[in-house]
């Protein structure tokens, strides 16, 4: 019960400092003079390390078998990040920040994998809606630091409170109380054999879209549609805490029972319908008001659908080989979080934002194709 509350309490400060500089990124560069092409590399870089570390750092927890290593490292990096993006306030310090945030995002893996070995099998939907829950309150409550200060004290003192989260993780994290290592771990080639089921391969490529349209879109440029549309620094700050509102109270509902009433294949394919009428909608209806209703939308697939797709993506993996599976997953999504801002902001600057948001448009409707055919009996569904 101890390791519960300190993990929960330890993801929240971790994506509280992975995030409070986010809702002004893309407006900040921009206004130091960044193309919308190197405002993708930044945000991209982030997923970038993701996509390289993850899978290794996951074989490494199983064959280690332990996480509180992991969890400090993790807490470390990410307040080194924040000291980067404080040191370094132009574009290439944000750029290396958002590297070396990637390699600190890789360790959250073991927040994940510890926090659900503390339930049952049954349980681990619950779990997963917890742990995404609070993750998501650490990033609302950074977006609504963000939203009151950044007018007020500018960029590099937010860094700072990124920072002070840090510093107190790092000091929870230590206080975790991990068992016995397993006396033999599995080796390497067959850690790696995990990564050739099909359902972790099917909802890990479900995860990449999904986190892929919510970094390039959410967490970048939705903030310059609103800009461009003469919404001020603290709109800008508003249309994020409604989409972390949204994020925050769906991870909750996740966790409920009664989403069990209703397979996954309903769930997946409802909320990528939603994500794909956001990504057409958000460039082309030009009115603030609507854009902020709209950021509802992308919160149900950050919150509600991601923990649905954590679930089934580890739904036939045994505990011996989790953190390596977890390592998979993430590292797929992250080919997302890297690749689709980097798309977007190539397109926007050939042939404008409407463009390159009904690109990620059409690969949620892929997405809700792809569950409709391919999750067809109760027990996939």
């Amino acid at each position: 019960m101890k390791n519960r509350k300190i993990i929960l309490a330890a993801a929240f400060l971790f994506f509280y400092a992975q995030y409070i500089y986010i809702p002004f990124q893309t407006t900040y560069l921009t206004a130091l003079g960044a193309s919308a092409a190197f405002v993708g590399i930044v945000t991209g870089a982030y997923g970038g390390a993701q996509l390289v570390l993850r899978l290794p750092v996951g074989v490494l927890a199983d064959r280690v078998g332990k996480h509180k290593i992991f969890l400090v490292t993790g807490m470390l990096l990410a307040g080194a990040a924040c000291g980067v993006r404080t040191l370094f306030p132009d574009a290439w310090g944000f750029f290396f920040a958002s590297l070396l945030s990637g390699v600190s995002a890789s360790t959250w893996l073991s927040f994940m994998v510890m926090y659900s070995e503390c339930y049952g099998a049954r349980e681990q939907q619950k779990a997963s809606g917890r742990i995404v829950l609070s993750y998501n309150s650490g990033i609302l409550a950074a977006f609504i630091t963000g939203t009151l200060f950044y007018e007020k004290v500018g960029m590099r003192t937010l860094c700072v409170f990124g920072i002070i989260a840090s510093v107190i993780g790092v000091a929870l994290c230590s206080r975790l109380c991990e068992g016995k290592t397993q006396k033999i771990a599995p080796s390497v080639p067959e850690l790696l054999k995990i990564c050739t089921n099909r359902y972790l391969i099917f909802f890990s490529v479900l995860a990449l879209v999904q986190q892929g349209i919510q970094m390039a879109t959410t967490m970048s440029f939705t903030t310059q549609i609103l800009k461009n549309l003469g919404a001020q620094e603290s709109i800008l700050g508003l249309s994020s805490i409604i989409y972390m509102i949204s994020s925050v109270v769906s991870s909750f509902v996740a966790s409920l029972k009664w989403i069990e009433k209703k397979s996954s294949r309903f769930w997946i394919a409802t909320i990528f319908t939603g994500l794909s009428a956001y990504c057409f909608l958000v460039p082309s209806v030009g009115y603030i008001p609507l854009i902020l209703l709209l950021q509802l939308i992308p919160g149900l697939a950050s919150g509600f659908l991601f923990s649905i797709l954590t679930t089934k993506a580890m739904s036939e993996v045994p505990a011996e080989k989790k953190s390596t599976a977890m390592g998979f997953f993430q590292a797929v999504y992250a080919v997302g979080m890297s690749v689709f801002p980097i798309l977007t902001g190539n397109i926007a600057e050939i042939g404008g934002m409407i463009a390159s948001y009904r690109l990620m448009g059409v690969f949620a409707l892929i997405c809700v194709l792809a569950t409709v055919m391919l999750l067809r009996n109760a027990r996939e569904g």
